[in-house]
């Protein structure tokens, strides 16, 4: 068996052409998702380009980035903060409302998952417009925290998501043209 630093991630990302709707070309993690050496190699990978920025919690939104988030904490030695929809969490939140294509949207946090000052990493499967990542970014600052970086296993690079996230040096694995 290979050793994870060989594998080829990019050969488990799987094209879908039309999907959602005609036009979109969507890229499918679930084999990468599949196969446990895909996913160590993934991990570690992240792991490496984050670890010198000395994180000490990592954030996802609900929900693909809970995938690579969880383990990415296991591997840092940090805790995990679930960003979700409003209404999902149980306890005293904050939130922070955004604007879509057509439309607002709005993310919740405990009001205690990050305390001030802490160092924070954004993570998420995937870096489209980078919308959803920002608002995550601006929810963490609300409570006080200091993002440090935002981390996806997939960049849609035509998208122009990175240059909005720029203020909060985001890093992708894999960059893709073409949405």
């Amino acid at each position: 068996m290979s050793s994870t630093s060989e594998i080829d991630l990019r050969s488990y990302i799987r094209s879908i052409p039309d999907f959602p709707k005609p036009g979109i070309l969507f890229r499918d993690i679930t084999p990468l998702l599949a196969s446990p050496q895909a996913m160590k190699a993934t991990i570690q990978a992240l792991s490496a380009v984050v670890r010198d920025r000395h994180v000490e919690m990592i954030a996802a939104a609900e929900a693909r980035g809970f995938l690579f988030a969880a383990p990415l904490a296991l591997e840092l030695n940090v805790g995990l903060v679930p960003i979700r929809k409003p209404g999902k969490l149980p306890f005293a939140t904050l939130s922070h409302s955004y604007t879509l294509e057509y439309g607002t949207d709005t993310l919740e946090m405990h009001k205690d998952a990050v305390k001030p000052g802490t160092r924070v990493l954004v993570v998420d499967d995937l870096l489209a417009t980078g919308g959803t990542v920002e608002a995550c970014c601006r929810l963490i600052e609300k409570a006080g925290g200091v993002v440090v970086g935002c981390a996806f296993v997939i960049e849609l690079s035509d998208l122009k998501g990175a240059e909005r996230l720029a203020p909060y040096h985001p890093v992708s694995l894999l960059k893709f043209a073409g949405a």
